[in-house]
């Protein structure tokens, strides 16, 4: 029974590999897709215009930030949807253990005392509770199951747990008022991890407000600033006797230019506040991809229709 129940753990992280190589799979072949669209308008092989007016440069940029959020717009909400099932599980052990102890108390074994805590609610933690509980009436040991429920769960914070638990079984010792200071241990991370949350939380929302700041100044200057340029050069090209300069001459090609660099500069700050977004979160940077998805969105959608 054991053998089969670790194979079984191995095809369920199995699985989630799989899962996650299908989620990157699917990323870069819409990044590849939507990138060969791109170098199509670059070389004008096809027009696939945002905008009457675009160029190809213009297009170019305009496909190349669609394909990369169809990169990481998969691969971050993937990351995040996995984050919040890690936290859900995390969050429910500390109540588990604590009735686990408390179980123990009452003179009770290791493994009676998981079997009679099973019957708690545990949120999403509470079939993989059952499951080890199921293994232990069949006859596996306690120490043994409490590995497999590791296997299966396969999160930093059981792991360790379980490893500290099965420690203290071998040893010997009074099981309960181990579990119980795991309990309490566990709490008061979980606590500080919510308050340095709550902390960076600021900081994610600043970081946000200063890209919005920076789209609305780019939008100013290119509603108020750009025009009045123009505006110049057609008063001196009406005016005679008056010897313009080069940058004069060609100043709907600059004031184009002057544009596109606006995007470029646009796009590279929603990649970039995202990903640090993520990092203050998480401390990981693939967690900060959906930030930036969706911060190049807001960035696409500014350019497109305001």
């Amino acid at each position: 029974m054991t053998k089969v129940e670790l194979e079984k753990a191995r095809l369920r992280r199995s699985e989630k590999g799989d899962r996650r190589k299908s989620v990157v799979g699917i990323g870069s072949a819409l990044f590849l897709l939507l990138g060969f669209i791109a170098f199509l308008n670059l070389i004008n092989s096809v027009n696939l215009a945002f905008r009457p007016t675009q160029g190809s440069l213009e297009r170019f940029l305009y496909w190349l930030v669609v394909a990369t959020l169809g990169f990481i717009g998969p691969y971050g909400f993937y990351v995040a949807k996995q984050q919040r099932e890690i936290n859900l599980i995390e969050r429910r052990l500390p109540d588990f253990l604590r009735d686990v102890a408390e179980a123990g108390r009452f003179g009770m074994t290791l493994a009676e005392a998981i079997v009679v805590s099973s019957g708690g609610r545990y949120g999403k933690l509470t079939p993989e509770i059952k499951k080890m509980a199921a293994q232990i009436t069949w006859g596996v040991p306690a120490a043994e199951a409490l590995h497999l429920f590791a296997e299966r769960v396969k999160t930093p914070m059981v792991q360790r747990v379980v490893a500290i638990v099965v420690k203290s079984s071998d040893a010997g010792g009074d099981v309960a008022d181990v579990l119980t200071m795991v309990s309490h241990d566990t709490k008061e991370n979980q606590l500080t991890e919510d308050e340095r949350r709550i902390a960076m939380s600021t900081y994610i929302a600043v970081i946000y407000i200063s890209f919005m700041v920076f789209l609305v100044t780019i939008w100013i200057l290119d509603v108020t600033f750009l025009p009045k340029m123009l505006e110049a050069s057609g008063a001196l090209a009406t005016t005679g006797g008056v010897v313009q300069s080069p940058l004069a001459q060609d100043l709907p090609n600059v004031v184009a230019s002057i544009r596109i660099a606006f995007f470029i500069a646009v796009a590279v700050h929603g990649l970039g506040d995202g990903i640090l977004a993520g990092v203050l979160d998480t401390g990981k940077i693939p967690n900060g991809l959906r930030h930036s998805f969706v911060l190049l969105v807001i960035a696409l959608a500014a350019f497109l229709f305001i």
